[in-house]
């Protein structure tokens, strides 16, 4: 009996987790559209671009163009490109001469990794600030939050990116060569996850970890200086919220401790909105980090995507989009989940 009562709000939770995937059906419908009808509309001929590297005339154009379908109506094109899709195929990359979806497994966990540390030390960096400044409205302490914050927003990523390579790589040589995932002269891990701090990890290749870490500070640092302002603007704002709330005058009433109040109580109670704008940031920063991949040589899929942009080269923009699309959706999911961990009045809507 007991069991089978267990089992019911697991059968509620996934139902409803099933209804939200769904209901998601339709917008990535029309995100499938819109990117295939944007990338036909821009300008730019691929198939001139790629026959003009065989010093291509009008017949190899026409070859080109009967290769990668674009002779067909603009309709039979889209028709088929949805097939595709349904059938998990997301075409040919002609720029690597790939299918699109191995490119992207390829290239996804290099971007996760980075994304997944700028987002950890981004919020390292934002709850303690952010509490800070909510503890002390007005003070010197707060001032300085919102500088650091205003001065985030401002800078943008590839300059930010180029000062730390400037300062910690040409000047202190503190940092090692800022050109992709590893040094060159580093032995790769086996590819177990892709992510390579994992990899090593696992393996316990503790000098390969420290090489891969070393290369991701850099990068890891400028997308988490961009992001800082909104979590930290967050977590003061949701903590002056709680801290003026009547359960926290009751908890102090009753004689507990400062400290006790603060991060027990309301910090906990002030992570919801936290939980909402990380998930929102995380789910841009994968999606913008293109001028940061192209600082560092980072080989993930924005850098990719931008690369196949400047190329015509459609199949590998519009499967980056769709995969975009895809952890968005994935990422709401999660956080909607994650509620009840914070908060367990809140259950997935």
């Amino acid at each position: 009996m007991s069991e089978a009562r267990a089992q019911g709000p697991l059968r509620r939770a996934a139902r409803r987790v099933g209804i939200r995937l769904l209901s998601a059906l339709p917008a990535l419908f029309g995100v499938l559209v819109f990117t295939f009808i944007l990338m036909r509309v821009l300008p730019g001929d691929p198939a001139v671009f790629f026959a003009a590297g065989a010093a291509g005339g009008q017949a190899e154009i026409e070859m080109v163009r009967q290769q990668m379908g674009l002779d067909r109506p603009l309709p039979e094109q889209l028709l088929r490109y949805l097939w595709d899709v349904a059938r998990g195929e997301l075409g040919m990359s002609m720029t690597t001469g790939q299918p699109v979806r191995t490119d992207l497994l390829e290239r996804l966990p290099a971007s996760l990794e980075l994304t997944f540390a700028a987002l950890l030390l981004a919020l390292g960096l934002a709850l303690p600030l952010g509490v800070l400044a909510a503890l002390r409205p007005g003070s010197p302490v707060d001032h300085l939050v919102r500088f650091l914050c205003t001065l985030g927003v401002c800078v943008p990523t590839f300059v930010s990116g180029l000062l730390l390579v400037y300062v910690f790589y040409y000047l202190l040589a503190w940092a090692p060569d800022p050109t992709g995932r590893l040094d060159v002269f580093a032995a790769t891990p086996p590819g177990i996850t892709g992510f390579l701090l994992v990899d090593f990890a696992l393996v316990r290749d503790w000098e390969g970890w420290r090489a891969a870490a070393a290369q991701i500070v850099l990068p890891a640092s400028t997308m988490a200086l961009f992001v800082l302002a909104p979590l930290a603007r967050m977590t003061r704002a949701s903590m002056l919220a709680v801290l003026g709330s009547e359960f926290i005058r009751t908890a102090r009433s009753l004689g507990l401790s400062g400290r006790r109040v603060v991060l027990v109580y309301a910090l906990r109670n002030a992570l919801i909105p936290v939980l909402t704008i990380s998930g929102i940031v995380f789910s841009t920063m994968l999606g913008a980090n293109v001028l940061v991949e192209k600082v560092f040589s980072w080989p993930g899929v924005a850098s990719y995507a931008l690369d196949a942009l400047l190329a015509s080269d459609y199949a590998p923009v519009q499967g980056f989009v769709l995969l975009m699309a895809a952890i968005f959706v994935a990422v709401n999911l999660l956080v909607d989940l994650l509620y009840g961990v914070a908060d367990p009045r809140a259950s997935v809507a």
